[in-house]
């Protein structure tokens, strides 16, 4: 029998195998693919094995022939066609039938298919065995050709089921002829829930139970991702997967050897369990981290050596030196050259021919150069490196300058902008002397312009149209704070509610702080929390009158007039609540409420905490001391309320009356010397030395200094923005004064501090003028008794320096 009758033979039985009356099991829906026990899953690794050296043999009795290939091929791919064809006619026809109906069908279906498929593969191996004959002809196969597909009753495909709304991913291989009503089945009992209560969805559609993958449209060893959710996620909601048990090691195993001969064989391995405790070894600790890390320890145990009775010690070294020495033996040698009954080959022999001598001198020459050229190079690497160094500092220092330049535009706009916040909505007593000053400002031009353009008639005509226009925006102006002192009266409040709540601190050694709430404190914050709910609008009947009958209580404790009548007027609130008053008309009384508990508040019996916050102080004793009369508004203040400049000799008005008068004359704003002066007195403070003058002028002092002595304007740029302006010191050691200041822009402040000796870097005229203004300024504030007394200070040492210097050394001898 010839190789080619072996090969159909086999195949035949191979077809008889696979019969169609043994496949009816097969034929049935497969089921899912569920995880198994541990040791099941021993065994079945045991099965897998086999079933891989089954096909193994089976795939060596494939025929090997590239004609029986490439025919086996084509039959196959033409029995897929016409599956696929006849597979869409019954589909087509089919799609009015009922789903019961269907369902019986799919299995018979399915069943021919198999059938239809194996008989024509029969048949085609039959007819190719017996119409080829064995050559030793080669014949090229197609790369590209298709191969087959496999059957879609026996394809796979993954599924990954998304658990919702938890998010669980669950992947699992799955049948494609398996129907979404096994798979409900095989989740129900890993989530321990009915089926009915699992939903399938699939791109955004629900699924019905009859529906497969294929159905779906998902071909062999595909994936597809589908959502799980419940139908009653309230009462039945998805529960999370438990994850698999840890892998735990058998006691015995089978393990397929190849042998010698070049066949396998299983070997079954029994797993000792070691009890012996491993040996530690050593290890080493992550230095950022912390995380320790073990030395391993062998798993089979060391083998005993049997002891000889003979006690041993060793000792391992750690390190180990070598020491390297060149030694010059002497070797006695001798030659031997060609003579009478003696040869001796020169073929080996080598023709020296000496060269040129080289004297010391042109050595030392050639070293020189060399050395030169070295160095050359050496002086260019160098060279190039601090030319690419100076480029980057030049970038760098363009860079600066670009920035520096944006971000002086930037606070430029950013003070523009903040100015015209003042003057559209102002706040604060400054807001209100800048709309003054400006208004003002326009004031004076329009009049200038009225006297130089206009005469008799025609200018008082227009004075009084200009009165009329003043008039209009000082009652604007007036507006405006009547609105500003509202917000700023409920802010005062709320800051003397926090300031008495707030705990008492104090710096410790280590510059933390440490807070303390005391009974007076406590007291203070319930209180104001109080004031905080009885203001709080918007609130509903029962939340009003729950804070109503808290006010009542903490009111109660004390019984005197103001408590009687908040009572009264909790009292009436409550029953013109309960009658239902709109709250619209209780605004009054709510406000009458308010004003009556803060005035409790701030009654030291009832708080004693506002004690140290009153303006008024408690003690009539403390009144008689740093008390002045002010001559303007006839009232006896504390010493704090009056301003004193340097050529004061009397007290004066209070700040009050000085501020009104401001407002109705002078109209002046302060604002850019508040700020000067705050400048002023923290870069002071930064350098630590003492300096006492900055913290004696006032601002009318500073406006004096900048106006009358430097002219507004830097010295040396004559630049006059105020805010880019700064009184620094012309002497860096010595402490600031109006004489030893100068006026400059910040950056030309920078470069002053560098400079070490003013009349070489200035030069003697600009030093004289710098020494002019200081003297002007020195006569002008020496009245200041502070000012006077340093002056006299600092003679005073300068007169015992001067005296020391000037004392004769005198040696003595003996």
């Amino acid at each position: 029998m010839s190789e080619q009758e072996d090969m159909v033979n086999e195949i035949d039985e191979k077809n008889n195998e696979n019969s169609p009356e043994e496949n009816d099991d097969s034929k049935e829906e497969p089921a899912v693919e569920i995880p198994k026990p541990e040791e099941e899953e021993t065994k079945d690794n045991n099965i897998s094995d086999e079933k891989v050296d089954d096909k193994s043999e089976k795939d060596d009795e494939k025929p090997n022939t590239a004609e029986e290939k490439t025919e086996i091929n084509n039959a196959n791919q033409k029995d897929a066609t016409r599956d696929e064809e006849e597979k869409n006619d019954k589909e087509t026809s089919g799609e009015n039938a009922e789903n019961g109906a269907l369902e019986e069908n799919v299995p018979e279906v399915k069943e021919d298919e198999t059938r239809q498929q194996i008989n024509a593969e029969k048949v085609t191996i039959e007819t190719t065995g017996m119409s080829t004959e064995v050559t030793n002809e080669e014949h090229e196969t197609d790369p590209h050709a298709a191969s087959p597909q496999p059957p879609v009753i026996n394809a796979t495909a993954t599924v990954k089921f998304v658990l919702m709304p938890s998010g669980q991913v669950h992947t699992m291989a799955c049948a494609l002829n398996q129907t979404m009503f096994d798979l409900k089945v095989h989740f129900a009992t890993e989530l321990r829930m009915t089926s009915d209560t699992i939903v399938f969805m699939y791109d955004g559609n629900g699924v019905d139970n009859n529906v497969t993958l294929a159905d779906l449209g998902v071909g062999p060893n595909g994936a597809v991702q589908m959502e799980i959710s419940s139908s009653d996620p309230v009462n039945n909601p998805l529960k999370q997967l438990k994850p698999k048990p840890e892998y735990i090691m058998p006691d015995v195993i089978t393990v397929k050897v190849l042998r010698d001969s070049g066949e396998f064989e299983d070997v079954v391995v029994e797993i000792e369990r070691s009890v012996h405790r491993k040996p530690f070894i050593g290890g080493y600790r992550h230095r950022l981290n912390g995380i320790e890390y073990h030395h391993a320890a062998a798993q089979t145990r060391p083998k005993v050596k049997p002891d000889d009775g003979i006690e041993k010690f060793c000792r391992d070294t750690q390190t180990v030196r070598e020491k390297n020495q060149r030694q010059q033996t002497h070797i006695d040698t001798s030659t031997q050259m060609t003579g009478i009954g003696c040869y001796v080959s020169n073929m080996t022999d080598k023709l020296l021919v000496p060269g040129k001598y080289q004297t010391a001198d042109e050595y030392h020459e050639i070293i020189l150069m060399k050395v030169i050229i070295l160095q050359s190079y050496f002086r260019r690497w160098q060279a190039k490196r601090i030319v690419a160094s100076l480029k980057i500092d030049l970038a760098k220092r363009l860079d600066w300058e670009r920035m520096e330049e944006i971000r002086k535009i930037k606070e430029k706009e950013d003070r523009i902008r903040k100015e015209f916040e003042r003057r559209m909505n102002p706040k604060s007593k400054e807001d209100f002397d800048l709309l003054y000053h400006a208004l003002e400002k326009w004031r004076k031009e329009e009049l200038a312009a009225i006297d130089t353009s206009m005469e008799g008639a025609r200018r008082k005509a227009a004075l009084c149209h200009l009165l009329d226009q003043e008039t209009q925006l000082l009652a604007s102006i007036g507006r405006h704070k009547l609105d500003a002192s509202a917000d700023n009266k409920q802010q005062e409040i709320q800051k003397f509610l926090d300031t008495a709540a707030g705990p008492k601190r104090w710096k410790a050694y280590d510059g933390k702080y440490t807070e303390m709430d005391t009974a007076y404190t406590i007291r203070a914050k319930e209180l104001r929390d109080i004031y905080n709910s009885l203001t709080m609008r918007y609130l509903t009947q029962d939340e009003r009158l729950d804070v109503l009958l808290t006010l009542k209580h903490t009111v109660k404790e004390h019984d005197c007039k103001l408590t009687q009548e908040i009572i009264e007027l909790i009292d009436r609130e409550a029953d013109l609540l309960m009658r239902g008053v709109k709250e619209g008309n209780l605004d009054g009384l709510r406000k009458r409420i308010s004003t009556l508990f803060l005035q409790y508040i701030k009654t030291p019996t009832f708080n004693p905490e506002a004690a140290r916050l009153l303006k008024v102080p408690q003690d009539p004793s403390t009144l008689r001391k740093n008390i002045y009369f002010c001559t303007s508004c006839n009232s006896y203040l504390p010493s704090t309320e009056f301003l004193l400049s340097s050529n004061s000799k009397i007290v004066g008005k209070c700040r009050r009356c000085k501020k009104i008068d401001n407002d109705g004359r002078l109209r002046q704003d302060f604002s850019n010397y508040h700020f000067m002066l705050k400048s002023l007195r923290k870069a002071e403070e930064a350098i630590g030395d003492g300096s006492r003058i900055p913290f004696l002028l006032q601002e009318t002092d500073l406006r004096y200094l900048v106006e009358n002595i430097w002219n507004s304007q830097s010295t040396l740029s004559a630049w006059n923005d105020l805010f880019d302006l700064a009184l620094v010191r012309w002497d860096q050691h010595e402490h600031w004064s109006p004489w030893n200041c100068i006026l400059l822009t910040k950056d030309e402040a920078k470069a002053h501090f560098k400079i070490e000796d003013l009349e070489t870097g200035y030069g003697h005229v600009f030093f004289h003028k710098i020494k002019t203004k200081h003297t002007l300024a020195k006569n002008y504030f020496s009245r200041l008794p502070g000012m006077s007394e340093h002056i006299h200070m600092k003679k005073e040492s300068t007169n015992h320096r001067q005296t020391i210097q000037s004392k004769p050394l005198t040696i003595s001898q003996a």
